[in-house]
């Protein structure tokens, strides 16, 4: 019976073709895929022969492609993100550094994403297998000019991209007025200023996707044959998977075809392993503090090193730090270094007192889903805004990881764990997470299979899509209006110019008669 049943999943299940984008964005959609695999699908992932996380996998299957670039390469490059963090360096200078940086990325991954376009045997494979559709994060476009060279129906799986350009693409309002751009760090309750300075970043992000994604826009006009933005491309999408939910994203506007699946990554509890468990029974009434500052960065500047260190000597629990780096000669007692963590697993054990962490939306989804208050340290990306949320929800305190001192992070540690609001705080937001009809890897699952059954959600796409700008706004219709008005008070000026007139005419006839009686 089981056998048949096996047998039974597997001829009902369809084929999906997956474009995965690397580091943490792989770990989330790996889970996805498993889940899928076990319903009977056939997954073929399409992933570089480098890569950071994305590796050979026993549920489904791996189809690479050759990179311009090694695997020693790619591992200095991450290492290098992970290093620039800590650079202090003066704004004009950061800001050269992040356009070279911008410009050596769009460069390497647009030539990543060539390679993999004009690979013939892997692209006959593809258009061979008859897939039913086609999941990928987008934030680096290959996928999208893959399905639509293919034409299947997308299905995006992502925590955002650059510019808003997600809401942009879905035709999602977005005010300025309450809708904090992208590394604004403010919440949705702006002052004057923030909005001021939200509106000018909302202007001017043009430029900066321009940047990011012309080589992109090149590549895909010429490998379709046709003029074609990345903005095109990425209306095509069927369903939007957020990977947020509005217990830690600000309440605004959503299209139909966006479905919030925030917390994925969020696994049951496993145990821990004699090591762990050693360790954390032995911190006794005072706990533990988890520490880690995600995958990309391991190890840190021997400077900031010492300054942590000496910080986290200061509290009585037993500090799990995930580092790999050189040893910095103050550390104290309490401190315990690791090459890794079951971050997880340690969070959602009931001796853990407080979480220190870059503000990735992983890591703050299973603080939230396990209700540990938060000391955030975020380095680069969306990581800034991440830690604006969960501070402004009153989950935990952010520090500037370039300006921190030792008192610093002494003293957030030391509230956090200390003052109830904050646990309370997060236990709120727990609670308002976990209180939901399914979760999110179902609903993911669900979508993902939905998308495969109907060839993609036609009924979820707005009209919006098929109106320029002109028409989204109701210029012409307001320009109609206004040519009414101006028509009809034209029209109603001249009758009255005309009536007076008459009249005047009028008088000035009668009393010419009346005039020459009396002579």
């Amino acid at each position: 019976l089981l056998l048949f049943s096996s047998f039974w999943s597997l001829t009902e299940g369809g084929k999906l073709l997956v474009v995965p984008q690397d580091g943490s964005h792989w770990l989330s959609m790996r889970v996805v895929l498993e889940k899928l695999w076990e319903r009977g699908h056939e997954v073929v992932a399409v992933i570089p022969e480098a890569s950071l996380l994305m590796k050979s996998s026993q549920s489904f299957t791996i189809k690479t492609y050759s990179v311009p670039y090694t695997q020693e390469y790619l591992d200095r490059y991450y290492k290098h993100i992970g290093e620039h963090s800590f650079d202090n360096s003066p704004f004009l200078e950061k800001f050269s550094v992040l356009l070279s940086n911008i410009s050596e990325v769009t460069t390497m991954f647009s030539s990543t994403c060539r390679h993999l376009l004009y690979d013939e045997e892997l692209m006959k494979y593809l258009h061979d297998s008859k897939f039913d559709a086609i999941l990928m994060d987008p934030v680096l476009p290959c996928g999208p000019i893959l399905a639509e060279h293919l034409s299947l129906p997308s299905v995006y799986f992502m925590r955002g991209l650059p510019c808003t350009l997600d809401y942009k693409a879905t035709q999602c309002p977005s005010p300025f007025s309450y809708v904090p751009k992208s590394f604004m760090s403010t919440s949705d309750h702006m002052t004057f200023t923030e909005r001021v300075k939200n509106l000018l970043v909302g202007i001017s992000e043009h430029l900066l996707c321009y940047l990011f994604y012309i080589k992109y826009e090149n590549l895909a006009s010429e490998f379709l044959h046709r003029e074609v933005t990345v903005l095109e491309l990425f209306s095509k999408a069927s369903i939007w998977l957020m990977r947020y939910d509005f217990v830690f994203e600000y309440p605004r506007p959503i299209m139909p075809n966006m479905v919030y699946i925030g917390g994925i990554n969020c696994e049951q509890k496993q145990p821990l392993s004699k090591e762990f468990e050693a360790i954390v029974n032995a911190s006794g009434e005072h706990g533990i503090v988890v520490f880690s500052l995600g995958s990309m960065v391991s190890e840190i500047p021997m400077t900031k090193a010492r300054e942590i260190a000496d910080a986290l000597g200061s509290v009585p629990q037993t500090v799990l730090w995930r580092y790999t780096g050189e040893v910095p000669p103050n550390l104290p007692k309490n401190v315990k270094l690791m090459k890794w963590l079951p971050q997880n697993d340690l969070l959602a054990h009931p001796k853990t007192r407080a979480f220190i962490t870059h503000g990735g939306s992983h890591g703050v989804y299973e603080g939230i889903c396990n209700a540990v208050p938060m000391v955030l340290m975020p380095l680069f990306g969306d990581q800034m805004d991440n830690a604006k949320r969960v501070e402004s929800r009153g989950a935990g305190l952010t520090l500037n990881i370039l300006e921190m001192t030792s008192k610093d992070i002494s003293t957030a540690l030391k509230a956090v764990i200390s003052e109830k609001k904050y646990k309370e705080n997060v236990k709120r937001l727990s609670d308002l997470h976990l209180d939901r009809p399914i979760h999110p890897l179902d609903l993911a699952v669900h979508w993902v299979e939905f998308v495969m059954k109907h060839k993609g959600a036609p009924h979820l796409r707005p009209a919006a899509h098929d109106l320029n700008w002109f028409q989204y706004h109701s210029l012409d219709v307001i320009a109609f209006l206004l040519a009414v008005v101006l028509f009809s008070l034209f029209i109603s000026l001249k009758c009255c110019l005309f009536c007076c007139r008459r009249c005047c005419c009028k008088k000035g006839r009668t009393r010419k008669p009346t005039k020459s009686k009396s002579h």
